[in-house]
């Protein structure tokens, strides 16, 4: 498929030509990167939330009083739950080189941590030199309304969470281009992390200066546009909401709330933080919550989640076709308490987002009036998640003052919860649209790119091996999405795997992603995004696991070339950490297994190549495989010691052996006679190069037969 370009004229007869799906790529990967600092918010959120409820009297009565062993406690709980939001520009710093460097991620994550301090550094020196010139009181202290903050311990500008971005995307952009950067001998000490930041010190001067020349203004801008949309009131919020949930099958929609919730455009430091530095205000508090802080109106965006998908699942299920029913119901029911409970909703909105995209226009359209609805009756809140925010941040602290707007808040949001329901079920009903349970097809089906993946598992593990869901999703994706040579880059958000393609034609149809367990697909040219769900972090690990493994390709091709290997001879296995010597059950030759043998005669676990033969004491051999994968056989521990007596050597360095091939004779009972353990044990010694490696223990072992490894 030809990529789109798009052509601008510029003054002087100039063109200047655009790639749309190089910019769309861009934009996917900096919009997964963003959300991996995010997902921390949802756990120290709570803890900060449970921390004040806890030091609360009015709620856990004198346990609470200060002074007390119960209130010492929540108190250092407190402090250290507020790690993330007070230290958010620099957990943004280090996060975002996870997702947007292309290789080693962490050295850039390193290089981001200096070259952002070095900045904030330069800031400082130029503003205690030259504040008055920019229009900055650096004799202020930190703090809000005097644009500067103290990050890492030095007093800077206030750039926040952008700034941090911002250098940490310079800092990538240095990184892929000069890590790998060979210079001469005589500067090999620069070389890789020392050579990023070595230009990311220099290239932060200019930077540095040119914030403390705009920034100042940008300041002024951002407090005109946070007074903007307070006054905007009710049609604020309704914008704001539709707009974050119109874009969540494009992914982009962490562009829209990340500003609110984390960034500056309605309060500095973002709603959330704000919020719970001031809860203890509104628990305390029997002024109305949207006079003391209306802007919290903007994170209202997540009640949809808890009052809206209930009617669309309830929609979905009664009209589904009656012998249908039971299956759909074990479809909705996980989706739908995900998104209540947790407040990730793609699970169930990709359920009817490919078939009936009105119905999601609908939906944004629905959610949007919810929020304003909600705002114009007075509820303002932390709401961005599902219901374990809204209990822990919101109704429990605040219902003593403030429960008759949370009761209001429910009222709505039921019958919004019924809206949902009719207007979803009218709609399916009167367009006959091919939600769950509507279909002629079974809800859950094997694909063939499934079936091939599961029989090629179960090739490699044995049939009798239950295989783990996630590494069959992954191996259905990674051919789904046209294979390892495919894929160019991948990262993930907090239900999506976003890959970018290398040829996007390659890629298959929706139905192929969703029969393996996807919840749906987006394809914006050579940018994709696989809707996973909450598992997709494992998966993502699977998948760069087959991307990383020389057998990928047979795994997820269906052949019968995978590596296994079989006893090399006869008696119980055990795991190699079982081996009472710290080299071997350390792992410092690598990972394997043992056996205590009830034969005499080690052969050869697979075909391959002798690698070493220890002359003299016979008691040991190396080999390679053909796939790369090496091996150390050791008869016996410290039988190094019998220089060779009861060891029969039958092959040499260089010599192709295939499986079942004789390779040591050894004499048990000799061995065991000198004081020695003749425990055999097999490493692989470079068993880091492949995690998908799968060693079986525990059984009696028949040599030549039993599988005992795969790869």
């Amino acid at each position: 498929m030809q990529s789109e370009f798009v052509r601008y004229e510029i003054r002087g007869g100039m063109v200047m030509v655009i790639n749309k799906d190089v910019v769309m790529q861009n934009v996917q990967r900096f919009g997964g990167a963003m959300f991996t600092p995010v997902i921390l918010f949802s756990f120290f959120g709570i803890m900060v939330s449970l921390s004040i409820i806890f030091k609360n009297p009015d709620i856990v009565g004198s346990l609470a009083d200060k002074g007390s062993l119960w209130y010492a406690v929540w108190y250092v709980v407190e402090q250290g739950a507020w790690t993330v939001f007070a230290q958010m520009p620099l957990l943004f710093a280090l996060s975002l080189p996870i997702g947007l460097a292309k290789k080693n991620q962490a050295r850039a994550c390193m290089e981001s941590f200096v070259i952002y301090v070095v900045f904030n550094y330069f800031v400082s020196g130029i503003l205690t030199l030259a504040g008055p010139f920019f229009g900055v009181d650096y004799s202020l202290n930190a703090g809000g309304g005097t644009g500067l903050a103290m990050i890492a311990n030095i007093k800077t500008l206030d750039i926040g969470m952008l700034g941090a971005i911002l250098i940490s995307a310079i800092t990538v952009w240095l990184h892929n281009r000069l890590f790998d950067v060979d210079l001469p001998d005589y500067l090999g000490i620069f070389k890789g992390s020392s050579l990023v930041v070595a230009a990311g010190f220099f290239l932060m001067l200019p930077v540095a200066y040119f914030f403390c020349l705009i920034w100042p203004g940008i300041q002024h801008a951002i407090g005109t546009f946070q007074e903007f949309l307070k006054a905007s009131d009710a049609i604020g919020v309704w914008l704001y909401t539709f707009c974050e949930r119109i874009l969540i099958p494009t992914g982009l929609h962490h562009f829209i709330y990340t500003p609110f919730i984390f960034g500056p455009a309605i309060v500095d430091g973002g709603i959330q933080q704000y919020w719970l530095q001031h809860l203890q205000d509104f628990a305390t508090s029997s002024h109305s919550l949207k006079e003391m802080f209306p802007g919290a109106g903007f994170s209202l965006h997540g009640s949809s989640k808890i009052f809206g998908i209930p009617g669309i699942a309830l929609a979905i299920y009664a009209t589904a076709k009656p012998e249908k029913k039971k299956a759909v119901a074990g479809l909705l029911i996980p989706a739908t308490i995900t998104a209540v409970v947790c407040g990730i909703t793609e699970p169930l909105e990709f359920t009817f987002l490919f078939v009936a995209p009105v119905l999601f226009l609908v939906h944004a359209l629905l959610a949007a009036t919810l929020a304003a609805t909600l705002f114009m009756f007075g509820v303002v809140g932390s709401f961005g998640g599902g219901l374990i925010d809204a209990v822990v941040q919101n109704w429990v602290p605040l219902f003593k003052y403030h429960s008759t707007t949370y009761i209001i808040q429910i009222v709505v949001g039921l019958s919004f919860t019924a809206i949902y329901f009719f207007v979803f079920r009218y709609l399916i009903l009167k367009n006959d649209y091919k939600t769950p349970g509507r279909t002629d097809e079974d809800e859950k089906l094997y694909s063939k790119a499934e079936y091939k993946a599961k029989k090629a598992l179960e090739g490699k593990m044995g049939e009798n091996v239950k295989i783990d869901e996630r590494d069959l999703k992954a191996a259905v994706f990674l051919e789904a999405l046209g294979g390892k040579n495919n894929i160019k880059d991948v990262t993930n958000c907090a239900t999506r795997l976003r890959v970018t393609v290398v040829d996007d034609a390659l890629v298959k149809s929706v139905s192929t992603f969703t029969k393996a367990g996807a919840h749906g697909l987006v394809k914006n040219g050579h940018a994709v995004q696989v809707i996973v769900g909450l598992s997709v972090p494992q998966i993502r690990e699977r998948f760069e696991a087959l991307l990383q493994d020389k057998m990928a390709e047979d795994v997820i091709s269906g052949t019968e070339k995978s590596t296994m290997l079989k006893a090399f001879v006869s008696g119980k296995v055990i795991p190699i950490t079982q081996v009472p010597d710290e080299m071997f059950s350390q792992k410092m030759m690598g990972d394997g297994v043992a056996v205590y043998p009830q034969t005499e005669l080690v052969t050869a676990p697979a075909d391959g190549e002798i690698t070493m033969v220890m002359e003299g004491s016979g008691h040991a051999v190396g080999m390679r495989l053909a796939s790369g994968v090496e091996l150390l056989i050791h008869i016996g521990l410290d039988t190094v010691k019998m220089e060779g007596r009861g060891f029969e050597v039958r092959v040499k360095a260089g010599q192709k052996v295939k499986a079942g091939e004789e390779l040591v004779k050894f004499d048990k009972k000799l061995i065991e006679q000198e004081g020695y353990s003749a425990i055999v044990i097999l490493a692989v010694t470079n068993s880091t190069e492949y995690p998908f490696m799968k060693l079986s223990a525990g059984m009696t072992a028949k040599v030549n037969e039993t599988v005992i490894a795969t790869f």
